[in-house]
């Protein structure tokens, strides 16, 4: 009860990011729904149509946890212990927030499935979508019930393993440290293999897949490459965003390059992962483009479509939530600078500096990785 009365009490913008997570979790929902009822009328293919729903619900996860951390109610402050808020309490907040963000989407995307599917009164939309959501079949309670529970209970769970006592405390110490992210040589090494693995596949090797739309019929190993490529991004991020920090500080640099190359290697591990899952994303959409070129006659599907939406939509999301997570641990840090004399254009320029080296220096990396990526497919 304490955790729902702290949620409605919240400010604005994290009422709107709480919705942001809601609205994803519908989304990957719906789409475990259309599934579910896709995988009645073909049972041979059920099993590869739900796994290929695992990539936007760990999106929607990733962010359900960025946005727990950015949450001012789940931040520790001195004299919440008094009244029974410590760290052990707040991890349980956190948790409770998350489910029942992610259970209220879920709902509704069940009261927009059973609506399309004209359970109620009639079909809508003239029954365009009987056909996709399988209106004929009955909708089997209790795998509804397990496909809608399995993204607020996943988030939850997340949201409390990231927020227990000791991954905060190791957070903190890492951050306060700036050691080098030690995942970028394999971040690099999973990058390669995926690529070798997406060229090796494209050649005609292995069994297709029966996937939604455009993607019926691709290979195995062209899929498992992309995996294992957006994996290696997600771990080379860090590194990257930590040598940009070090390139800032070289050649005996000035207050601005100095104080926006260590932010940028405080921050590594919190932007650097976003930036690395953001970029994975754009490269997939640039290699998906050149496998099927807008010649292709066959369409994408609606739920191809809100798969890409949903994936895509909370990469943005999440990078932008982490970059709120990195101002507020910077809050006594600019405090502090300010306090002694710092003009507070000296500040805003660093941030600039900051965010132009992470964009010139990932977006070559993401233009890299989708022409190798699109190189085999086009051809």
């Amino acid at each position: 009860m304490l955790a729902l009365r702290l949620a409605r009490g919240s400010r604005p913008l994290v009422q709107f990011r709480r919705l942001l997570v809601a609205a994803a979790s519908g989304g990957v929902g719906f789409l475990l729904l259309a599934t579910l009822m896709w995988a009645i009328g073909h049972p041979e293919g059920a099993v590869v149509r739900l796994v290929w729903c695992v990539i936007p619900a760990a999106a929607v996860v990733q962010l359900a946890v960025a946005v727990a951390r950015t949450d001012p109610g789940t931040t520790p402050r001195p004299g919440l212990s008094a009244i029974g808020l410590g760290p052990v309490r707040l991890t349980a907040y956190a948790s409770v927030t998350t489910a029942v963000s992610s259970a209220a989407g879920s709902l509704a995307a069940l009261l927009v499935f059973w609506h399309l599917r004209g359970d109620g009164s009639g079909l809508p939309l003239d029954g365009a979508a009987g056909d996709l959501l399988a209106a004929e079949q009955p909708l089997p309670a209790g795998a509804v019930a397990l496909l809608l529970a399995a993204v607020p209970v996943l988030a939850s769970a997340a949201a409390a393993f990231a927020l227990r006592p000791a991954a905060r405390a190791r957070h903190a110490e890492a951050a306060g440290e700036a050691p080098a992210p030690v995942g970028l040589p394999w971040g690099v090494a999973l990058t390669a293999a995926g690529l070798a693995v997406e060229t090796y596949a494209s050649r005609g090797h292995g069994a297709p897949v029966p996937l939604p739309g455009r993607f019926d019929g691709s290979p195995a190993g062209v899929l498992a490459g992309w995996a294992l490529t957006a994996v290696g991004l997600a771990l080379v991020g860090p590194g990257v965003s930590h040598l940009c920090g070090r390139a800032l500080q070289a050649a005996r640099p000035g207050a601005v390059r100095l104080l926006a190359g260590r932010a940028l290697m405080g921050q590594a591990a919190r932007i650097g992962r976003p930036l690395g899952v953001l970029c994975a994303v754009v490269s997939g959409a640039f290699a998906a483009a050149a496998l099927y070129g807008p010649g292709d006659e066959r369409p994408y599907g609606a739920l191809t479509g809100l798969g890409a939406a949903v994936v895509t939509g909370c990469a943005v999301a999440t990078l932008l939530t982490a970059a709120v997570e990195a101002v507020q641990a910077r809050e006594d840090t600019s405090r502090s600078l300010l306090d002694l004399g710092a003009p507070a254009a000296v500040l805003r320029t660093a941030a600039g500096v900051r965010v132009l080296v992470l964009a010139a220096a990932f977006a070559p990396l993401t233009w890299l990785v989708a022409a190798l990526a699109a190189a085999p497919l086009g051809g």
